[in-house]
């Protein structure tokens, strides 16, 4: 399931058990998927199989503390959106939330409602830059809103697998996708179907690169999965 045009996929980050809870079942009755964590270091390592739409970080967490870890995960690219939960109210502290990366800021105690609110807002922002986003690679530009492959302006047939695969990659360009994270968010589970994802680059490549066998744009990163490089095109 893609995120981008499904149900969105949230990964709540909070140490207090029963407002994940509470959360996990609110934005659940809102039609999101919820996954949860205590701490940032289950964080990462979900994000490392798993593709999120938005993280709700609290700030006060066991080991590093909420605003640490969304700047760290700025620093490695890693372009998630991210809303903030905190009991720290003043304006520095959001200023130094804002100043980390976050997307938005909210003070706790709070209404579920307003965060709801808050995360539809996030999510159809991202939804909007994301899906009108063209992506150029070398002589090729994918547009991600009709899914459509081009070279110097002559449409490359993509199969419906090869699209639905290089949407995922060219939403995270520059950043390693797992083959679980990919096969996870285009319907596909086990060990049958990273074996799938494999097929389906090498497929990719013969497409996109002068020599598939020494890819300049869609790359293996040992040991982790995959990445596009690629840059937003000029949308005038």
């Amino acid at each position: 399931m893609n995120g981008l045009e499904d149900a969105a996929h949230i990964l709540i980050v909070d140490d207090d058990s029963r407002l994940r809870d509470l959360l996990k079942r609110y934005l659940g009755a809102n039609g999101y998927r919820v996954s949860e964590a205590p701490d940032t270091a289950d964080a990462e390592g979900r994000l490392r199989g798993i593709v999120f739409d938005l993280l709700i970080l609290d700030v006060m967490l066991p080991g590093e503390d909420g605003r640490s870890f969304a700047q760290r995960l700025r620093k490695l690219g890693h372009d998630v959106p991210i809303l903030m939960l905190t009991a720290l109210g003043e304006a520095a502290d959001r200023i130094s939330g804002l100043e980390a990366g976050v997307d938005d800021y909210m003070p706790k105690p709070f209404e579920p409602k307003e965060l709801l609110l808050r995360v539809q807002a996030i999510l159809r922002r991202e939804r909007r830059l994301r899906t009108e986003r063209v992506i150029r690679f070398g002589v090729y530009s994918f547009d991600r809103s009709s899914k459509r492959l081009s070279r110097e302006g002559e449409p490359v047939r993509l199969t419906s697998g090869e699209a639905a695969l290089l949407f995922l990659l060219s939403a995270r360009p520059g950043e390693t996708l797992s083959r679980e994270a990919l096969a996870g968010n285009i319907g596909n589970d086990g060990d049958a179907s990273g074996r799938a994802i494999d097929v389906q680059i090498t497929r990719l490549r013969r497409k996109l690169e002068r020599d598939p066998r020494n890819p300049v744009h869609l790359q293996t990163v040992r040991g982790e999965g995959y990445v596009l490089h690629a840059e937003p095109a000029d949308q005038a």
